[in-house]
């Protein structure tokens, strides 16, 4: 569950970024924005690889 918390606070921390870059146009947020999303993907491939070391020790 760590995981999917740190998923929810990258997600709550790019929020400011996200909006700066798409209503104001902002490319520097840009930048931010392509980093959150990239620690998001790893994150999210962190997250697969446990459940799917969880699922294969049920066996």
């Amino acid at each position: 569950m760590d995981k999917f918390n740190q998923v929810k606070e990258a997600i709550a921390a790019a929020e400011a970024d996200f909006n700066a870059f798409y209503k104001k146009g902002n490319k520097a947020a840009g930048t931010r924005v392509r980093n959150a999303m990239q620690l998001l993907k790893t994150l999210a491939q962190e997250i697969r690889t446990e459940v799917t070391e969880k699922k294969n020790e049920a066996k």
